[in-house]
C-alpha cells in the first residue's frame, strides 16, 4: 500500500525542513498543499494539487493512490495539532498515513515569549465557535493559546474577553508570522486590551495566535473610584486564585438584596459568605447595620478582609469556620443569606430557627435540586412561610461581528420566615 507523506513546513520553508524531509519531498510525484506551501518548491516536477476543497481533493487523491503516485501533503507546522492530519485519519487508513511534524506556532509562540508552556490550555477557534474559549477564560487558567482566523480574530477575541467582564486579568500577546523575516510580537496589558478591541481585521497578519497570560493578582489595576450605589460589578472583587467564577454574580446579587428586604441598623448574617459580595453589597447600602460574614475557608476570610478595606466598608466582621459551630454565638439576627452551606442545610436552618428574631426574614441562593427540596421540606416541617424564585439570567457577548447571549448558571432563591415561632 502507497503511503501518502504528511509534511509539516513553517514560515522560513525549505530552510527550516531537515535534509531527511527536503530528500523525501524530492521523491514526490504529487505535491498538495496551499498555494503559499506549493510556492515554496516552484521548480518541483511534481503535479501540484492546491487544497481548496478538501472533499474533492481527497478524491482525487484516493485516484491517484490507485495509481501508485508518490503523494506527499505539505501542511503548516504539526499536522497532527489543530491541523489537517485530523482529517485525513478520518478518510484514510491510519497505517497508510506517515506524519512529520514541523514546530507549531504554539511552541514557536512560547519560545519568542521564553515562557514553559506544558501547563497551557490550547483553544482553537479557527472555524468554531466560541464557547470553550468562554468556559477557559470564566476557570481563569493561567495560561490559554488561542488559535485565531478571519471573523475570530484577535480584535474579536479582545471585545469577547472585555464583555465577560472577568474578575481576573490577562495580558495578551499577539504574535504575528512566527518564522518569517516579518515576524511581529506585540503585548497588550489590562489597561491597553481595549485598543486591541478597536482595532479591525486589517490591523492583524493572517497568520496570528494569541497566548494570554493570567496576572498573579486580580484587579490590580480597578479604579475603584465612581462606584454605583449598589450591583457592582465582579471585577470589584478579589476572588479565588483557582475559582476565580465564584462570586455570586451581579444580577443574583441584586435579587438577593431585593429579597431581604433590607432595613436601616439591622443584624445580618451572611452565610458561606465566599469573597463576601453580598455582605458588602449589603454593608454599602445599610452602613449602620452589622453584618456578620460566615466562611469557612481561610483564603475566604483573607479575600472578605481585602475586599472589605479596597470598598471602604466597616462594618462588616469576617468569621472563619463552620456555620453550626458559630452561629450560636451571635447576636439574633433580623435578616440571613445563605449562600454556602457546605450539604448542612437541615442542621443550619435549625440553629437559624432559634436565633432569628420576630419578623426576621432569610433568603437562601441554591444551585443544586437537591438543597432545594432539603429546605423546602425543612419549610414546611416547621410551619415557615416561604416562596421560590428562579433565575435564569443570560449576558450578551460579542461573537465576531454579531452579537449572542451566554448563559448564566441558573440559581433558586428561596425567601422565607416563620410563621410563628416555638
Amino acid at each position: 500500500m502507497r503511503e501518502i507523506e504528511v509534511i509539516g513546513i513553517g514560515l522560513d520553508g525549505v530552510a527550516g525542513l531537515t535534509l531527511s524531509v527536503q530528500k523525501i519531498i524530492t521523491q514526490a510525484t504529487v505535491l498538495v498543499g496551499s498555494n503559499r506551501h506549493l510556492n515554496h518548491f516552484p521548480n518541483h516536477p511534481a503535479k501540484k494539487i492546491i487544497l481548496n476543497d478538501l472533499q474533492k481533493n481527497i478524491k482525487e487523491i484516493q485516484q491517484l493512490l490507485k495509481r501508485n503516485e508518490h503523494i506527499i501533503i505539505l501542511t503548516s507546522g504539526d499536522p497532527l495539532f489543530f491541523g489537517l492530519g485530523r482529517l485525513l485519519l478520518e478518510e484514510f487508513p491510519h497505517e497508510q498515513l506517515h506524519f512529520y511534524p514541523h514546530l507549531s506556532s504554539i511552541q514557536l509562540a512560547f519560545s519568542r515569549l521564553k515562557i514553559p508552556w506544558q501547563d497551557t490550555q490550547f483553544i482553537s477557534v479557527h472555524g468554531r465557535d466560541v464557547d470553550e474559549l468562554i468556559k477557559v477564560l470564566q476557570q481563569g487558567k493561567e495560561k490559554i493559546a488561542i488559535l485565531t482566523d478571519k471573523i475570530n480574530n484577535p480584535s474579536a477575541i479582545a471585545r469577547l474577553y472585555l464583555a465577560l467582564n472577568l474578575p481576573i486579568e490577562y495580558t495578551f500577546w499577539l504574535c504575528e508570522n512566527l518564522g518569517d523575516k516579518s515576524e511581529k510580537i506585540s503585548s497588550f496589558n489590562s489597561e491597553e486590551i481595549n485598543q486591541l478591541a478597536n482595532l479591525s481585521e486589517t490591523n492583524f497578519a493572517n497568520l496570528n495566535i494569541l497566548v494570554l497570560l493570567r496576572k498573579n493578582t486580580n484587579n490590580s489595576t480597578f479604579n475603584f473610584n465612581n462606584l454605583p450605589i449598589l450591583g457592582l460589578s465582579e471585577k470589584t472583587f478579589k476572588t479565588f486564585p483557582d475559582r476565580p467564577g465564584l462570586i455570586t454574580k451581579k444580577e443574583i446579587r441584586l435579587l438577593i438584596l431585593g429579597e431581604l428586604a433590607l432595613q436601616a441598623k439591622q443584624t445580618v448574617w451572611d452565610i458561606g459568605a465566599g469573597t463576601g459580595a453580598v455582605s458588602i453589597e449589603i454593608a454599602r447600602l445599610c452602613p449602620n447595620s452589622q453584618i456578620y460574614a460566615i466562611e469557612k475557608t481561610a483564603i475566604g476570610i483573607s479575600l472578605i478582609e481585602e475586599n472589605c478595606q479596597n470598598l471602604k466598608v466597616d462594618n462588616i466582621q469576617p468569621i472563619c469556620g463552620s456555620a453550626e459551630n458559630i452561629l450560636q454565638q451571635l447576636p439574633s439576627p433580623d435578616r440571613i443569606f445563605i449562600g454556602g452551606s457546605n450539604s448542612n442545610i437541615v442542621a443550619i436552618l435549625d440553629i437559624c430557627k432559634q436565633k432569628i428574631v420576630p419578623q426576621g426574614r432569610l433568603v437562601i441562593a441554591l444551585a443544586t435540586i437537591e438543597n432545594c427540596h432539603q429546605a423546602i421540606d425543612w419549610f414546611k416541617q416547621n410551619n415557615w412561610y416561604y416562596s421560590l424564585l428562579q433565575a435564569q439570567i443570560s449576558r450578551s457577548i460579542p461573537i465576531g461581528t454579531l452579537t449572542r447571549f451566554t448563559p448564566l448558571n441558573p440559581v433558586t432563591t428561596i425567601t422565607a420566615y416563620p410563621l410563628h415561632l416555638d
